[in-house]
C-alpha cells in the first residue's frame, strides 16, 4: 500500500482548509456588516431529507452530503447503483457477483460482507438481516430509471437510524409518480452479453397516482466468472391524496438475483448457481395537523429467499448448503414540530423484528429472532442568523446484544452567504448480526450420520460495536464562478470491532467464532468541487485521503485505498444532445476480505442522441466503461475489462 505520510496529510489538510478560508473571509469582509437573515441564504441550495429525518438545506446538514439527481444518475453511464457509488468521495466497490454480490462500502469493508453501510428505500431500510447485515441485494432494490436522486451522508448516522448506519447513509428517492406518466421502454445491448430490458408505465390523475416498472439486467459478468449474472426487478408504487391533510403511498416490489459464483477446481467453492429472492411491502401515512405539525408513519414488511448449495465430492452424497429465508417487519411513527422561526423537532419510535432460519447454517430448524425498540430525537436550533446547531440521538433496545445510545451534536456557522462551516461529533454502534451470535455450522456424513466438521460455532459473547467520530467541514458556494467545494476532515475511531476469530491450537483445524477483537482508527481528508465551467458543461472532481490503522498505530489494509479520485465531465449541447467522461484512480485496497487488490484506473465515456419516434421522445446513448486495461475486481482471478452498449429510451 501507498501510504501518506502524516506531513502530506497536515499539508493538504493546511492548503484546502486555508484556502476556504480566506475566500470565505475575503467574501465576508465584501458583505455588509449587518446580521444576516435566513433569507440571505436561500439561493439555490439543495434540500436534504434523511441527515436528521427533518428536511434540511445542504449547508444545514449535520454532516457531509453528496446528492446524485436524476440527471446525473443518467449522464454517468452507470447500469446500477453500486458502479454509481464509485464516484462518491471515501466509496469502494465492487461489481463482481460472484461472492455477495455487488457491494458499495465507506472508509472499509472491514470483513466478507459491507455490512457497516446503511441502505435506505423512500425511508426503509434494505439490508439482509440473514447475510449479517449485507446491503448487497438491497442496492438491486430499484432501476435507475426509476431513481429521482439518491442522498450519500459519508459518515456514521446511528443518531437517527440505529444499527447498521454505521459508516455511511445511502438514501434512494423514488421517481414519484406525477413525474413519470405514460410508457417508458428501454433496451440495452452490448459487449459482454449485456442485455438489458427496462418497462414502466405510469397514470397521474386527481388524487391518485400509480406507476409499475420491471426491468431486467443481465451480462457475462466479470472476465474470469464461470456464468452469466441476471437481476430482475418488479416494482409498483400508488400514491392516494386522501384529503387535503392526508396523503397515503403503497409500494411493493421483487427482485431476484441470479450468479454463477466458486472456482473450477475448488472442492470447498466449486462452480455453482446462487440464486437471491427478497419481495416487500410498504405503506406510509402522512398527515398534517396545522402548518407547523406533521406526523407519519410508516409499516414495512420483507422477505428475503438465499439459494445456494453443492455437492461436497470428497463425501459420495453429501450437500454443502448455505440456502435459508429471512422475514423482516418494521413499523415507525414519527412526528415532526416547527416551534417557530429558530426551533424545529422531529422525534419517534421505531419497533424491528428479524426472523432468519437455515438448518446448515444454524444446526437448528427454527427461527431466530432479534427485536430492535429504538426511540429518536433531533432538535434543529437556529441559535443566531448565521449559526445553527443540531442536537440529538438514538436510544436502541435489542433483544441481542441489550441497550445502546448514539448521540451527536453539530454545529454549522454561515461564515458568509454561500460559505459554512462545520463541526460535529457523534457516536455510533453496530450490534451482533444473528450469525455472529448464533453461527453453528455443521457437516454431518449422509449415511452414518458422524459428525465431519464444524466450520463456524459462535460462543455468543460477541457484543456491540462502536465508534466516535469527530469530524469538521467547510461547504462553499461561489455562484459567480458557478463552483462549488465540500470539504470533510474525519477522524473515526471503532471500538471493539467484530470479526471473524479462530483458535488455532496446530495442528488442529477450530470453526470460527465472533469477537469483539480489535480497535480501528480511520483519518482523512475527502472533498468534491463541482464547477459549471462553461455553457451547458458541469465538472465534478472529488478526491479522498485515507489512512486506517490498528490499535499498535500499524497502518492496515481494511478495504479503503489510501488516496482515491474521481473526474466527470458532463456536456449538454445546444440540439440536447449530451456528452460525458468519468475517470476514477484509486490505490491498493481490499474488497470483501480477499487477497489485496492492486491499483486500479477506469475510464467511462458517454454520448446520447434525443430523437422523435412519431409522437413518442427517444433518446439513443453509447456507452463504453473502462477504455483502459481490465482491472482486478473482487478477486485476483476476477478482472473488469472493456465492454461496450448502446441503449434506447423510448418515452410516449
Amino acid at each position: 500500500m501507498v501510504q501518506m505520510g502524516k506531513r502530506r496529510m497536515v499539508v493538504a489538510v493546511l492548503v484546502a482548509l486555508g484556502a476556504l478560508g480566506a475566500l470565505g473571509a475575503a467574501a465576508a469582509h465584501a458583505q455588509p456588516a449587518v446580521a444576516l437573515s435566513e433569507q440571505d441564504f436561500l439561493a439555490e441550495v439543495p434540500m436534504v431529507l434523511s441527515v436528521a429525518r427533518l428536511p434540511q438545506r445542504l449547508d444545514e446538514t449535520p454532516g457531509a452530503v453528496t446528492i446524485l439527481d436524476r440527471d446525473w444518475i443518467r449522464q454517468s453511464g452507470a447500469r446500477d447503483l453500486a458502479d454509481l457509488l464509485r464516484l462518491v468521495p471515501g466509496f469502494q466497490t465492487s461489481n463482481s457477483f460472484a461472492g455477495d454480490m455487488q457491494q458499495a462500502s465507506y472508509h472499509g469493508a472491514y470483513g466478507e460482507f459491507s455490512n457497516r453501510l446503511q441502505v435506505l428505500v423512500d425511508g426503509r431500510s434494505v439490508y439482509s438481516s440473514y447475510l449479517l447485515g449485507s446491503t448487497g441485494l438491497g442496492l438491486q432494490t430499484l432501476g435507475l430509471d426509476d431513481i429521482e436522486r439518491v442522498e450519500v451522508l459519508r459518515g456514521s448516522n446511528s443518531a437517527a437510524y440505529g444499527a447498521r448506519a454505521f459508516l455511511g447513509v445511502v438514501n434512494i428517492v423514488s421517481r414519484d409518480t406525477k413525474d413519470t406518466p405514460g410508457l417508458a421502454i428501454g433496451v440495452t445491448s452490448g459487449q459482454n452479453g449485456v442485455r438489458d430490458l427496462a418497462a414502466r408505465w405510469a397514470y397521474a390523475g386527481a388524487g391518485l397516482g400509480l406507476r409499475m416498472s420491471a426491468d431486467q439486467r443481465v451480462d457475462d459478468g466479470l472476465v474470469g466468472a464461470e456464468g452469466p449474472t441476471r437481476v430482475r426487478r418488479f416494482n409498483t408504487r400508488v400514491d392516494f391524496r386522501l384529503s387535503e391533510r392526508d396523503e397515503l403511498e403503497l409500494r411493493a416490489g421483487v427482485v431476484e438475483a441470479s450468479a454463477t459464483r466458486g472456482f473450477v477446481g475448488r472442492v470447498g467453492n466449486p462452480v455453482r448457481q446462487r440464486t437471491d429472492h427478497a419481495r416487500h411491502l410498504q405503506v406510509d401515512w402522512r398527515r398534517t395537523l396545522d402548518a407547523d405539525q406533521v406526523v407519519s408513519a410508516q409499516f414495512s414488511l420483507s422477505h428475503e429467499r438465499y439459494t445456494d448449495h453443492f455437492r461436497y465430492t470428497p463425501v459420495p452424497g453429501l450437500i454443502v448448503d448455505f440456502g435459508g429465508r429471512a422475514t423482516d417487519h418494521n413499523v415507525l411513527l414519527q412526528h415532526t414540530v416547527r416551534h417557530g422561526a429558530a426551533l424545529r423537532t422531529v422525534w419517534g419510535a421505531e419497533f424491528r423484528s428479524e426472523q432468519v432460519r437455515s438448518q446448515p447454517v444454524y444446526n437448528r430448524s427454527d427461527a431466530i429472532r432479534t427485536d430492535f425498540t429504538r426511540l429518536f430525537g433531533n432538535a434543529e436550533w437556529r441559535a443566531a442568523p448565521n449559526w445553527v446547531v443540531n442536537a440529538g440521538g438514538l436510544f436502541e433496545h435489542s433483544s441481542l446484544s441489550g441497550d445502546t445510545l448514539a448521540p451527536r451534536l453539530a454545529l454549522n456557522w454561515h461564515v458568509a452567504p454561500g460559505q459554512t462551516a462545520r463541526a460535529g461529533v457523534s457516536r455510533a454502534f453496530r450490534p451482533p448480526s444473528a450469525y455472529e451470535k448464533h453461527a453453528d455450522t455443521r457437516y454431518f456424513h449422509p449415511l452414518t450420520n458422524a459428525l465431519l466438521e464444524v466450520t463456524a460455532l459462535a460462543s455468543g459473547q460477541v457484543g456491540p460495536e462502536s465508534l466516535l467520530t469527530r469530524e469538521l467541514g467547510y461547504l462553499a458556494d461561489w455562484q459567480s464562478l458557478g463552483l462549488k467545494a465540500d470539504v470533510r476532515l474525519f477522524h473515526e475511531k471503532v471500538s471493539d470491532a467484530i470479526g471473524a476469530y479462530r483458535k488455532l491450537p496446530a495442528p488442529a483445524r477450530r470453526p470460527y467464532d465472533y469477537v469483539n477483537q480489535d480497535r480501528f482508527r480511520i483519518r482523512g481528508l475527502e472533498y468534491q468541487l463541482n464547477w459549471r465551467a462553461w455553457r451547458g458543461g458541469e465538472v465534478t472532481f472529488n478526491q479522498s485521503f485515507t489512512r486506517i490503522s490498528d490499535s499498535f498505530n500499524n497502518d492496515t489494509l481494511h478495504g479503503a485505498a489510501d488516496n482515491a479520485l474521481s473526474l466527470v465531465l458532463m456536456h449538454q449541447f445546444s440540439n440536447r444532445a449530451q456528452a460525458s467522461v468519468s475517470y476514477n484512480k484509486s490505490g491498493p485496497a481490499v474488497l470483501q476480505g480477499a487477497a489485496v487488490l492492486a491499483s486500479k484506473e477506469r475510464l467511462d465515456l458517454r454520448v446520447a442522441i434525443p430523437m422523435t419516434l412519431g409522437p413518442a421522445k427517444a433518446e439513443l446513448a453509447l456507452v463504453v466503461q473502462n477504455l483502459g486495461p481490465a482491472y482486478l475486481d473482487y478477486d485476483p482471478l476476477y478482472s473488469f475489462a472493456r465492454r461496450a452498449f448502446v441503449t434506447l429510451r423510448v418515452q410516449h
